[in-house]
């Protein structure tokens, strides 16, 4: 299944101030996740935000909060979104088939998160270069056991290209101008 703008939403899973120092890659992580958010905004995408227990965790990081819609946050202590009664509610209202997910911890929130997703009948695609964990190993697991679920691991610019649909548009000159160097 190709990743359709319009049926798709780009939820970015608990990239927040407090856990970033100890994640493994995490300046990579934070530009590729800069970089499909900033797409997702110029292409109109939805996009959701989750935060996990933001009073011990913190807020998203800076760097991002600057380019994320402001009334999308989800304020979770489960740690799947989907397990999160408002986070459940908010997905499900958006009546969108698609679910992107980039961010923090690769094997625990966008994991679950991902699985409930896929199980509640969504079709789920998780940006490999855009998830990061703590210890890489666990990222290498996550990933392939997302993928045995029926996951689709996918790259940043797959999604991007796929969300652009066609060349020749002021968007896709926009973009590859300025994203695709």
């Amino acid at each position: 299944m190709l990743i359709h703008p319009q049926k798709s939403c780009l939820l970015v899973v608990d990239i927040q101030e407090k856990l970033a120092p100890a994640i493994h890659e995490k300046e990579m992580l934070i530009q590729n996740s800069k970089w499909l958010i900033e797409i997702a905004n110029i292409l109109n995408i939805t996009i959701m935000t989750s935060e996990q227990y933001p009073q011990g965790i913190g807020r998203t990081i800076d760097e991002l909060k600057e380019i994320l819609p402001k009334d999308q946050y989800m304020e979770k202590t489960h740690f799947s979104c989907m397990s999160e009664p408002t986070c459940h509610k908010k997905v499900h209202d958006s009546n969108l088939e698609q679910m992107v997910i980039i961010g923090m911890e690769s094997h625990v929130c966008v994991m679950q998160t991902a699985i409930q997703l896929k199980q509640q009948g969504l079709e789920v695609y998780v940006v490999a270069d855009c998830v990061s964990s703590r210890n890489p190993s666990d990222k290498l697991y996550a990933l392939e056991r997302m993928r045995s679920c029926g996951i689709h691991i996918v790259t940043r610019e797959m999604v991007a290209f796929e969300w652009m649909q066609k060349s020749g548009t002021e968007t896709f000159k926009r973009i590859s101008k300025e994203y695709l160097r």
